[in-house]
């Protein structure tokens, strides 16, 4: 039985990290202009930046390994450097030359989005805040750092094989980028916490292991090693949710993906999520997603697949 439920959800909504681009500037600069996706990130590779968007009332000051989520938001202004007369601006989708300053007396600045399939959008746009600065200094990340300097230096270097590093790095990027928000930050109750709340782990594996089982409250209380009024309250503390409605959601979102990928009819998909019926699913996907089965497999294949942000 995997232990690794983040890996699980990650790869069940299919998270994809984006790099946009990067400049390098020495004098004052600032980039500006609307966000096109809803899951941004901005990295502060050397140098110093400050931050500014809808939604914080103070810009961010950001260090070198800094980097900041932006979640739904609409505008960014970025801004640093020093020296006397107006700030030269860069666009946002700018991808500047790299190579030719020397970026450790510079600001060097990369950005990217983070590209979720649908199921996926609403679960990790409510687990993140509007806007989350992920701090470099410290212990806790180091990885984050040493990550953003692999990727920094692919796209600078431009080396044989660059473009599927830089793919790999931006995804390692997105998942550090995560571990730091859990260690720095108090997560709300949702997902994100409830599966990394150690004393509810081994009911959450049980449920991911095998959703098609008749879980009940004591099954999931006893594997937790609680009682059954102190499971529940602690789950729904955690989780934001009681534990059955967890599951429920958890099911969902396993139907969403073999509808995606799959050719599986309705009635044994739902047979092997655990319903008494296709009805009965055909009725709970509905109240979750807002579509029938049939009509979200048809949704799907009726207009070309796209990602969040393309």
């Amino acid at each position: 039985m995997s232990t690794d439920q983040v890996s699980e959800v990650f790869d069940l909504v299919d998270v994809r990290g984006v790099l946009s681009g990067g400049f390098v500037a020495r004098d004052r600069w600032v980039s500006r202009g609307p966000l096109q996706s809803p899951l941004k990130f901005f990295a502060v590779v050397s140098g110093r930046a400050r931050l500014t968007t809808d939604g914080i009332d103070a810009p961010l000051e950001l260090e070198a390994g800094d980097v900041a989520m932006l979640n739904n938001r609409a505008w960014l202004e970025l801004e640093g450097g020093s020296g006397d007369g107006p700030p030269r601006e860069i666009r946002p989708e700018e991808n500047g030359p790299l190579a030719v300053i020397d970026h450790h007396t510079a600001d060097a600045i990369v950005g990217g989005r983070i590209d979720l399939n649908p199921a996926g959008r609403t679960l990790l746009m409510q687990a993140l805040p509007p806007v989350g600065h992920l701090r470099g200094s410290g212990s806790s990340a180091t990885n984050l750092r040493g990550t953003l300097h692999r990727l920094f230096e692919e796209v600078r270097l431009r080396r044989i094989g660059a473009e599927f590093a830089i793919r790999q790095h931006v995804q390692l990027l997105v998942l550090e980028m995560v571990r730091a928000h859990v260690e720095q930050a108090d997560l709300p109750p949702g997902w994100l916490r409830v599966l990394t709340d150690e004393r509810l782990r081994p009911a959450v594996a049980m449920m991911h292991a095998d959703p098609g089982e008749p879980w009940s409250l004591a099954d999931l209380a006893g594997a937790a090693a609680m009682s059954r009024t102190s499971f529940a309250e602690h789950f729904r503390t955690v989780a934001g949710v009681p534990p059955l409605t967890y599951l429920a959601r958890w099911r969902m979102l396993l139907a969403q993906r073999a509808l995606r990928d799959d050719e599986v009819r309705v009635g044994d998909l739902a047979a092997r999520l655990g319903y008494g019926s296709e009805s009965a699913f055909s009725t709970a996907f509905k109240r979750q997603v807002g579509l029938s089965p049939l009509r979200y497999r048809q949704s799907l294949t009726s207009a070309p697949r796209s990602r969040l942000g393309q």
